[in-house]
């Protein structure tokens, strides 16, 4: 019985040295990519420790600031043209206000392109208002509209 035991003790015996020396051989060549990854996580988990730090800070800084002023040259009340008057009305209004009523007529005459939501198809009062253009883009509305401002 001992004889039965030795041959497969001998057996595991010899096939442990194969494993051992692959599995140090392959640990060994691992080795320097897990140090990187190693590496990289404590990275990223001191990156955002010191965002969340920051963030706090910041919003502590501008809780006590005061709501933001619009810039008063958007502000000032301009007269229109009368074309312009002919869309948004004769009375003095700020530029906001002037591209805000004129988006209103807009939304309400059903103007914009159904295709393409970025351009303004033109009736006759806008016509008038972009140059005789029959279609614009919304970009270049702003321009056309501030050359009817005085």
């Amino acid at each position: 019985m001992a004889t039965a035991k030795k041959p497969a003790a001998t057996k595991t015996a010899a096939k442990k040295p194969a494993a051992k020396k692959a599995a140090v051989k392959k640990p060994a060549a691992k080795a320097a990519p897990a140090k990187k990854a190693a590496a990289k996580p404590a990275a990223k988990k001191a990156a955002p420790a010191k965002k969340t730090a920051a963030k706090p800070a910041a919003k502590k800084a501008a809780a006590p600031k005061t709501a933001r002023k619009p810039n008063a040259a958007f502000m000032k009340p301009m007269t229109p043209s009368a074309t312009l008057a002919a869309v948004v009305g004769a009375n003095p209004l700020p530029r906001t206000e002037v591209t805000k009523k004129v988006w209103e007529y807009i939304k309400k005459n059903k103007l914009q392109d159904e295709a393409n939501k970025r351009n303004i198809n033109a009736d006759e009062k806008l016509k008038a208002v972009f140059g005789g253009k029959k279609q614009v883009s919304m970009f270049e509305m702003t321009k056309l509209i501030s050359d009817h401002l005085k």
